[in-house]
């Protein structure tokens, strides 16, 4: 199943898309828009010519699992985007992905001035690859 990651930003977004066997999640770039509609829209075509049959939607909650205006926001980005597409949207927690990314980027030697560029892209990647190791685990427990 072909499977794409949402690290919804205010400025940028990072996308992440897996392969067809869910093994890998690998960056797709980034979009630059502040206003929610244009970003619904732009995520929405990109995922129909992906040919993605699920979206995963990071969900920004606090460190002690409460949500606060970030996850409303997130949330509230989930049903405008869900009218742009039939495509099921999945939440999921990403607490510290963020922050994750960028201990990636600083072990792989990527400078400040780039690393804005791709922090975004990367936490979703780490977004649905967590998401893709939750599918195999729940697949051999069942």
């Amino acid at each position: 199943m072909i499977i794409i990651a949402i690290d919804l930003g205010k400025v940028r977004t990072g996308l992440a898309i897996c392969d067809q066997n869910e093994l890998l999640a690998s960056p797709i770039g980034t979009i630059e828009e502040k206003n929610r509609d244009k970003l619904a829209k732009a995520i929405s075509k990109i995922a129909k010519e992906k040919k993605v049959e699920e979206i995963v939607l990071g969900l920004p909650k606090n460190m002690n699992g409460s949500e606060g205006e970030s996850a409303l926001s997130t949330r509230e980005f989930k049903n405008l985007l869900s009218q742009y597409t039939d495509i099921p949207i999945i939440m999921r927690d990403e607490r510290v992905t963020t922050i994750s990314a960028h201990n990636y980027l600083n072990t792989v030697n990527i400078k400040p001035k780039k690393r804005k560029s791709v922090v975004d892209s990367v936490s979703a990647v780490i977004i649905l690859q967590n998401y893709l190791d939750f599918r195999k685990n729940q697949y051999i427990k069942n």
